[in-house]
């Protein structure tokens, strides 16, 4: 939080932190303590006190509180847990920020400071605030040589050659940012993963991190490669059940441990990719996970098991190979492991309909895996607000205990009775100035860490909050810049995969148009393979005359989404191989719809220029001139992808543009021989 000025504070904004009591110590208290005094110099220009006396603030553990002074419901309290905080009046009128533990009131104190910001008061009822997931991670795709792997902000922040001699302040600011929004964990390392890692020089490393982010609340976890008793053990097997790599990884782990008494576990990607796992010894992925699990048991941790699987030969559809893996081994996991499974089947796609593993596998924790950074929606420079995609996701209904089965209950573990609960984000922050390349996606970290909370929460309110807490109170630029950010991902699904298409960008660095891209040592890893664009129509038939991949979710979808008139349209595509002249529900036949939803795109990032324009002076002139830039960037590009696609597939359609869409300025020969050069995350 940044604290900027308020301006015609009312009263109770100024008394609310102007004397203050903070009971007992900690360096989590110090760290409190100190927020408070930047919250009254940010907002008020005056520096509040403490006062034991008459306080009108009072920070304090249940514990640590005389309850014959003061009434509240100690059980509520109570109930919250270990991160979880109230936040109420006394029968005195004093604000009292109450919890179990010095991180809860860390949450507790930093949501209070965010509603003096807002203008919002504390409730007559009170704030009763506890998280509905446990493990709330960020995934740093980031490597040891600071190079970051689908990064898009600068370097990795993480500065091993300094480590553990230095700790950059910039390490403070992040702590400080994540637990503002209520993340406690953070994944250091890129899941394609680097032995060396887990050496005692770098362990010491990972030690000094883990030390200052502590007082924040927020664990650190490791990637482990799974040939690291090969790599570093010098062991000629990494055979998950080979009694001599089972010891490897309990004293490699033991050592881990001795370093960081609180360290989180570990995440691990295998048999994807051309990363090493089980698969090499003919074993299964419960065989792996539980191998990690049994060696970090002893110390409380645990293991997340990423479902990104699919085979390097392309046997069969992508969409069904995580979940043909995966399901037959349904409670075979150990109790600390969770398995880690994407939004969608393919890929962090501008849209995917949800992963079918949840509400696959009951007996197994599930925990779901966003894309912060934009690798498919035009990585730094597009504008893309993703807590509704997000929202869009986790509201989903599998159906598998009948309605109301939503994707949201199985994360959180209320559908099938789990305790362990988890949600990752892969992170979108790097060295740039200001954390995330486009000013706007530090939104989507804040959506992630609100989500992942709270994942029932509402896109519009993380909006609001997040624009009132970013730049001003002012009703006149948060109402239009609210709009515009919970329309920008459909905008930009629009210009770059309408009606269901996916996997079409570029190769390689993934930036820009590419539905031309095929051949290759990967049929899925192209482009053709996934749009089967001919003559006859366009879309992928996952239906049961298909890949019948459409059978992996239950009957209620089955029958729904294997209808042709009846799938909602944002996944025709996605399901189906549908005629160009088929009608839409609009009466338009499909290639007009498709071209109408590219033009629709361009015409919504072109006046998102305007509306921007329009804003100036409303806030401070950097952060408007570097947004406006972007957003020209943004409305250029969004016709190079209107015009290269609608290029290529109108080869096959042999149909014209329909009335209102703009012709291409080039040939398609032009879109399909630019390729730009050096292409940042790669």
């Amino acid at each position: 939080m940044q604290y900027y000025p308020i301006e015609n504070a009312q009263n109770w904004q100024k008394e609310g932190i102007a004397e203050y009591q903070i009971n007992g110590t900690s360096p989590t208290l110090a760290i409190i303590n100190d927020e408070i005094k930047r919250a009254g110099k940010g907002f008020f220009n005056f520096e509040p006190a403490k006062n034991k006396k008459n306080p009108k603030l009072i920070i304090s553990k249940l514990s640590d509180l005389n309850s014959a002074t003061f009434q509240f419901n100690k059980e509520k309290i109570a109930a919250l847990g270990e991160d979880g905080f109230s936040i109420s009046k006394s029968q005195n009128s004093e604000t009292l920020i109450l919890a179990n533990t010095d991180i809860g009131l860390l949450y507790g104190s930093f949501h209070y400071l965010q509603l003096i910001q807002k203008g919002s008061e504390v409730p007559t009822e009170g704030i009763f605030q506890s998280p509905k997931i446990k493990h709330r991670v960020l995934n740093h795709w980031d490597n040891l040589d600071r190079t970051v792997e689908r990064g898009y902000s600068g370097f990795s922040i993480w500065n091993w050659h300094r480590l553990p001699r230095h700790i950059d302040q910039q390490y403070l600011d992040y702590a400080r940012a994540n637990a503002s929004i209520g993340i406690n964990g953070t994944v250091l390392t890129n899941v394609n993963a680097n032995s060396l890692v887990l050496t005692t020089e770098y362990l010491e490393k990972v030690k000094a991190l883990a030390d200052a982010f502590r007082p924040y609340g927020i664990k650190v976890y490791l990637t482990a490669r799974f040939s690291s008793p090969i790599e570093l053990g010098r062991l000629k097997t990494a055979d998950p059940l080979n009694e001599d790599v089972q010891n490897w990884w309990k004293e490699k782990t033991k050592e881990v441990y001795d370093y960081i008494p609180d360290f989180g576990g570990f995440v691990v990607k295998a048999d994807s990719e051309g990363q090493p796992g089980p698969h090499n010894y003919g074993r299964t992925q419960a065989d792996g996970a539980n191998m990690l699990a049994d060696a970090i048991a002893p110390f409380g941790g645990i293991v997340m098991w990423r479902a990104f699987v699919y085979s390097e030969n392309t046997p069969d559809d992508r969409h069904k190979q995580a979940y043909n893996e995966f399901k037959p081994l349904d409670g075979e996991f150990r109790n600390n492991v969770i398995v880690q499974v994407k939004n969608g089947a393919i890929d962090f796609q501008p849209r995917e309909p949800f992963h079918p593993m949840f509400g696959a596998m009951p007996q197994t924790p599930l925990m779901m895996e966003f894309q912060i950074t934009q690798e498919y929606l035009g990585h730094d420079t597009h504008l893309a607000f993703l807590a509704p995609m997000y929202e869009e996701v986790l509201k989903e209904d599998t159906f598998v205990n009948g309605k109301g089965s939503e994707v949201a209950k199985i994360i959180d573990g209320s559908l099938d009775g789990h305790s362990l609960a988890a949600m990752a984000g892969v992170a979108n922050i790097g060295t740039d100035r200001n954390w995330t390349g486009h000013h706007f996606h530090q939104a989507n970290w804040y959506a992630y860490g609100k989500l992942a909370w709270n994942p029932y929460e509402n896109s519009e309110k993380i909006a609001d909050d997040w624009l009132r807490l970013t730049f001003n109170n002012d009703d006149t630029f948060i109402t239009p810049i609210k709009e515009m950010m919970l329309k920008s991902r459909e905008m930009v699904v629009n210009y770059m995969t309408p009606l269901g298409l996916h996997h079409i960008m570029a190769e390689s660095h993934h930036y820009g148009p590419g539905p031309w891209v095929t051949g290759g040592s990967r049929a899925d890893w192209t482009s053709t393979y996934y749009h089967q664009a001919s003559e006859t129509g366009v879309g992928f038939d996952r239906t049961n005359s298909g890949s019948n991949a459409l059978g992996q979710y239950f009957e209620n979808l089955q029958s729904v989404w294997g209808n042709i008139n009846s799938i909602p349209e944002k996944h025709l595509l996605w399901f189906h191989h549908v005629p160009w002249d088929h009608k839409l529900q609009n009466g338009e036949n499909l290639w007009n719809n498709l071209a109408m939803h590219y033009q629709k795109g361009v015409d919504e990032a072109r006046a998102n220029v305007t509306l921007w324009e329009s804003m100036k002076g409303k806030i401070d002139q950097e952060r408007f001139e570097h947004t406006l830039s972007f957003m020209k960037i943004q409305a250029e590009e969004s016709v190079w992808w209107r015009d290269a696609c609608l290029l290529y597939f109108g080869q096959f359609s042999k149909m014209p543009l329909p009335s209102g869409v703009e012709p291409p300025k080039h040939d398609l020969e032009y879109y399909t021989n630019y390729k730009p050069k050096n292409v940042p995350g790669i």
